[in-house]
């Protein structure tokens, strides 16, 4: 599937070859970007795990997949029939694009709302072109919504919240569209996690990188898709997803071992990391030197407080910005704190995630209500007297 798609962008021949008993994709110079773009956007990725048992002759056989969906069930509801694990989230979301009917037959996607970087890319790559209304509010959603009711898109993508903006759109009224015009309606959740909030209660797909909270540690790579049960598109999709979770972008075994492991304290964890999340966000938000927080608890919060758990909370990740953003880099340099573009970890993490994730198009992410100056936090499971003293001595200036 990699060579074909390499060899149509890139216009030249590329070969397949075996090494270290791994399929290794050889291509010449010229076709080294779009290698590296279908490596990135599709996920099917070999973990450092896994490369360095295939290094050092020891291979490992097998699949913990089905241990991993049962113990997801417990979390997003859905059975380990309709659930399935990948090598990475990027994965998970390619392979639920490259499933959908109306793709296949070259219909575009809409994503609503401000995305991860590349979960816009993905459609954009993969798809058929990819409709993008940055913000589902207004005449413009209700627009979206009517295209939707007709039957014009192959799917439907957003996140819950997005990805830096920590956004949820009004998905009871998506969900009411899509099922008059048929068409599945896919929710990612990593940036909240099954245990804060029920995408499927509107969803007919959720995604999700399993990387990240469910993880909770930042040493294994892995992704899901669940489908709600009473989807009419379960049974049209179930078939393909299952065959690339199991030949295309499986978990390798060592890596589905380290995630059994961490998903142990998934539960705990999340309740540490919400109260830290929330605490964070109000003390920034009346801070005078901030201009603005970006967390679910006060970036509408009507539309996720509809599928939040009973349980559940509002998650670790927000952004902010200073009311002098020339500052920005100061501040960012004086938090000691850990510094990464990730989320999830036991740490708190702090990144000026725009300049990492948009610097090509800052102009458009400006331009979107992104803007360059932004910086992103995950909240850890440190005290947090300790992460605002963190914040209150680089705010200081």
């Amino acid at each position: 599937r990699a060579q074909r798609w390499v060899e149509r962008r890139a216009e030249t021949a590329v070969r397949i070859t075996s090494m270290y008993g791994l399929q290794v994709l050889i291509v010449p110079a010229k076709a080294k970007s779009e290698a590296n773009a279908y490596w990135r956007f599709s996920g099917e990725v070999v973990s450092s795990r896994q490369a360095q048992d295939f290094l050092d002759g020891n291979p490992r056989e097998g699949s913990k997949s089905h241990l991993i969906a049962r113990a997801l069930g417990k979390f997003t509801g859905t059975t380990p029939e309709n659930t399935f694990v990948f090598a990475s989230g990027m994965a998970a979301a390619t392979s639920v694009l490259r499933a959908l009917p109306g793709v296949l037959n070259g219909r575009k996607t809409l994503q609503l709302e401000f995305p991860y970087v590349d979960c816009l890319k993905v459609q954009e790559h993969f798809g058929h072109g990819v409709v993008y209304l940055n913000e589902a509010v207004g005449e413009s959603f209700d627009e979206a919504l009517q295209r939707i009711r007709q039957g014009e898109f192959a799917g439907v993508f957003t996140e819950l919240p997005s990805n830096p903006l920590l956004r949820t759109v009004d998905l009871a009224r998506v969900a009411q569209a899509c099922a008059e015009g048929g068409t599945p309606f896919i929710v990612d959740d990593s940036a909240a996690g099954p245990f804060n909030v029920d995408a499927l209660r509107y969803a007919d797909v959720v995604t999700g990188s399993l990387t990240k909270w469910i993880s909770g540690e930042g040493d294994v790579m892995a992704g899901m898709v669940g489908l709600r049960e009473d989807s009419p598109f379960a049974a049209i999709l179930r078939d393909s997803l299952r065959a690339d979770a199991e030949e295309c972008a499986p978990l390798y075994i060592g890596d589905a071992e380290v995630l059994l492991s961490n998903l142990k304290g998934y539960a705990r964890r999340m309740k540490t990391i919400n109260e830290n999340g929330l605490a964070l966000a109000t003390w920034l938000a009346s801070h005078p030197a901030v201009a603005q927080v970006w967390h679910p608890s006060l970036t509408t919060r009507e539309n996720y407080d509809a599928v939040r758990r009973k349980a559940g909370g509002y998650g670790g990740l927000l952004s902010f910005t200073l009311k002098a953003p020339k500052k920005t880099a100061k501040v960012y340099d004086a938090l000691r704190l850990c510094k990464g573009p990730s989320f999830g970890t036991p740490f708190t993490m702090v990144c000026p995630y725009v300049m990492l994730a948009h610097y090509p198009e800052l102009e458009w992410a400006e331009a979107c209500g992104v803007p360059a100056h932004l910086l992103r936090v995950s909240c850890g499971l440190e005290s947090f007297d300790a992460i605002k003293a963190a914040f209150e001595q680089a705010l200081d200036f």
